[in-house]
């Protein structure tokens, strides 16, 4: 059984068609990526997943269970950490996630919650009143509301969009062995090497339909090219070098030079042919490619 099946999705907003024909499989277990800049059509994917938009035709289930004609289910096996700092200023943390589990029926989870919070470095903090915390704090309190019903799928909509390193750290080694655990992970971030690091498999949508879809590490092929970035001792590169350039900054103090190669042996090339010329570096740095390239390639090429 698929964690969530997505069936040609509709979704318009009067002359807006937010999402077109969006389908694609998510299989339980998975840490998927859901990409795609702002207005692409994420977030309300996930509202339609949650139950808190209806979409115009096409159908969601999370574990065989439909979000519309079975939504007490489906909703039982969802868990979703929203992009938008939501609250109730009137309860502490441990009241607002006690509170939380009383939704799905569960009278006696204080194990639980003490756990989520103990993972989220949220114990100093179970008896502050929400209002009193710092974002950082209230968004580790969205994520412990998702996570209180211990839900096998989990969507985290933009989760560690401002906060600190450390919450993040903490975030993605608890979300880590949720997942490992068996919990199927749904991330959107703007934060490509998030992604990059945890999501198996990945899907990118652009103004409202899906323009990629696979396995993180063919997207990454889908990039051949790597950089060898020089900064020289204010000398010029050899014209034999230059038809590799792909970006030149020059300065006063410092000369960079951005080269295109397709393989680890064109350094070795390059650098011999830098001593032919007695061209001393002052620098040198190897890129490959990575989530961002791709990402960036797909938005460029794939047009209306």
């Amino acid at each position: 059984m698929s964690a969530i099946d997505i069936c040609q999705i509709n979704k318009s907003y009067r002359s807006l068609h937010a999402l077109k024909e969006v389908s694609f499989t998510i299989d339980e277990g998975e840490f998927f990526g859901l990409l795609g800049p702002n207005g692409a059509g994420k977030t309300t994917l996930i509202s339609i997943m949650a139950g808190l938009v209806r979409a115009d035709s096409g159908s969601i289930r999370i574990l065989g269970h439909d979000v519309v004609t079975d939504y007490r289910n489906a909703r039982k096996k969802l868990g979703v950490v929203p992009q938008e700092l939501v609250f109730d200023p009137f309860f502490t943390v441990r009241e607002t996630l006690r509170l939380q589990s009383g939704y799905f029926g569960l009278k006696k989870n204080d194990d639980w919650i003490d756990e989520v919070m103990a993972n989220l470095d949220l114990t100093d903090k179970a008896d502050v009143n929400m209002r009193a915390l710092s974002g950082g704090m209230k968004r580790r309190v969205l994520v412990a509301q998702a996570l209180v019903h211990k839900p096998p799928v989990i969507v985290l909509d933009e989760p560690t969009a401002g906060v600190d390193v450390e919450l993040r750290q903490t975030l993605w080694q608890f979300i880590g062995r949720l997942n490992r655990e068996g919990h199927t992970i749904v991330l959107t971030t703007h934060y490509l090497e998030e992604a990059q690091t945890w999501c198996n498999r990945i899907a990118m949508l652009k103004n409202g339909s899906v323009v990629a879809l696979d396995t993180t590490e063919a997207l990454l092929h889908r990039v051949s090219e790597s950089q060898l970035i020089l900064r020289l001792d204010n000398q010029d590169l050899p014209d034999s070098l230059k038809p590799l350039i792909s970006q030149c900054d020059i300065s006063p103090a410092y000369r960079t030079w951005t080269l295109h190669i397709q393989h680890f042996t064109d350094i070795e090339k390059i650098l011999t042919e830098l001593r032919k010329h007695h061209i001393a570096i002052n620098d040198l740095q190897f890129r490959q490619p990575d989530l961002e390239d791709v990402f960036l390639q797909i938005m460029d090429t794939r047009q209306n």
